[in-house]
């Protein structure tokens, strides 16, 4: 066999790989878009090839293709939901508009391989199945990479959710644990009344929690499926069941809820279930970035910093300072969660760059939401498995400093008054005295009446003290 194939298009003759499942439109986007060395992720590879395994199949029950052609369809296709074949996926993301290209990578792969089923060499001009004609049957690029895009993240939704629960109640047994430790609270990063540190690293649970629920509300708008289509929303060339059949032959193969669209036009021109989740992901990745923030600056130190958390050290934390330890998770967190925003502002921006019946953006924009999903996956669960399981809580560190903070004397507004608190907090900074002593200097309480209104732990469970 020759390094080469030739397949033809309707530009004309192509040299091919000699063993390569895609063909001449393929090899075209190739060399046409060598631009970042990207590839398609593998849940958009999942969801081309579920959705051409599911048009083989209600073109065979509607008596619309060759039974044989499309069995050796599905065997294909099947192969590649299985993790097969995805090495002749190469298309670059930044590739021509609307995603035309992969759709015809995809076409042209289950078209090879079905071929090479029914016992057809590559090389063979006599090769029944066509990748437009049946592997592309009654679709268009314009209705199946929307509805690829819906599937690619729904495919991997509740691996997302799981893995943001699994932060929240590992995060949730520090929470408990540390319910007891009575600890400064910070406002404008300076002293505030106290608070729990339970409370304080329990809010981060809170935090994601409500994210999570977001996220599934967002993600309910994916189901709503626009295949049938086909190039403008009017489902010209597809069979008037074409499009529930789909819907629910989807449902059935991919195990997820999934809904017929009220209107394809819609389907097809707005990006705004897809830019509504992207939005749900930029918040949460704006949670976890505050939450890396506070951890990082919780375990500032060991020895001149807040030092009231330690982080587990994973790995040295410099080349030439022995002995440095830093927040390596928080800080691989931050630079994740970032780029989940940033990749947020690109499928944004995309969405709002559709014209007529078609957004052309659509490449970048399924591209960046696996993307996103990817990398919210990996970063929170190493964050969570590496860190968040075994942070420490140095309750010396927080006792002391917890006895040196002037704003304790907030609990004594109700008795001494805003302006004598005051008084009381500058004096105590002033001359580095504990609010209990300058109280007592001052001569406005007495000592017994003191005592029990700077009970710190009850100034954590709120109400007014008199």
């Amino acid at each position: 066999m020759t390094e080469y194939r030739i397949e033809k298009d309707s530009l004309g003759e192509v040299k091919v790989p000699a063993k390569a499942y895609y063909a001449a439109q393929t090899q075209r986007a190739v060399e046409n878009f060598p631009v970042s060395g990207l590839k398609p992720w593998p849940a958009f590879i999942w969801s081309m090839a579920v959705i051409k395994r599911a048009a083989a199949e209600v073109h065979k029950d509607l008596g619309l293709l060759d039974p044989e052609i499309a069995d050796a369809i599905m065997q294909a296709a099947d192969e590649i939901l299985a993790g097969q074949h995805h090495d002749q996926f190469v298309v670059d993301p930044f590739q021509a508009g609307a995603g035309t290209s992969h759709n015809m990578n995809t076409n042209e792969v289950i078209a090879n391989r079905a071929n090479e089923i029914l016992g057809y060499a590559l090389d063979d001009p006599k090769k029944p199945v066509h990748p437009n004609d049946h592997v592309n049957m009654a679709q268009s690029t314009n209705d199946t990479i929307p509805t690829a895009i819906r599937l690619g993240v729904l495919w991997r939704l509740d691996e997302l959710i799981d893995t943001l629960q699994h932060f929240v109640d590992e995060n949730q047994k520090n929470a408990d644990k540390w319910d007891h430790i009575v600890k400064t609270g910070r406002t404008h990063l300076q002293d505030a009344v106290p608070v729990r540190l339970g409370q304080e690293v329990g809010a981060w649970s809170k935090a994601i929690s409500r994210n999570i629920e977001k996220i599934k509300f967002a993600a309910e708008g994916l189901r709503r499926l626009g295949i049938g289509g086909t190039a403008a929303g009017t489902g010209l060339n597809a069979h008037p069941e074409y499009h529930s059949r789909m819907v629910k032959k989807l449902t059935e193969l991919t195990g997820i809820t999934l809904y017929e669209s009220d209107n394809l036009f819609e389907s097809m021109q707005s990006m705004q279930d897809a830019v509504f989740f992207s939005a749900a992901l930029r918040n949460t990745a704006m949670d976890f970035t505050r939450i890396a923030n506070d951890i990082r600056l919780l375990s500032a130190g060991p020895t001149t910093g807040i030092a009231e958390l330690t982080c587990p050290p994973v790995q040295p934390g410099s080349s030439i300072m022995p002995g440095k330890v830093n927040p390596v998770l928080a800080e691989m967190l931050n630079q994740a969660m970032y780029h989940i925003m940033g990749n947020d502002t690109t499928v944004n921006m995309c969405g709002a760059a559709g014209q007529f019946e078609l957004n052309v953006m659509m490449p970048i924009i399924a591209h960046n939401l696996n993307e996103m999903m990817q990398v919210m996956i990996g970063s929170v669960r190493a964050f969570t498995d590496k860190l968040i399981i075994g942070l420490v809580a140095n309750e010396e560190r927080i006792a002391s400093w917890l006895s040196r903070n002037p704003i304790l004397v907030t609990a004594l507004n109700p008795i001494i008054g805003y302006n004598n608190g005051a008084l009381v907090a500058k004096k105590a900074l002033a001359e580095n005295k504990s609010v209990r002593d300058v109280v007592l200097e001052l001569g406005l309480m007495d000592a017994e009446e003191l005592d029990k209104a700077l009970d710190a732990r009850k100034m954590t469970e709120g109400g007014i003290f008199k």
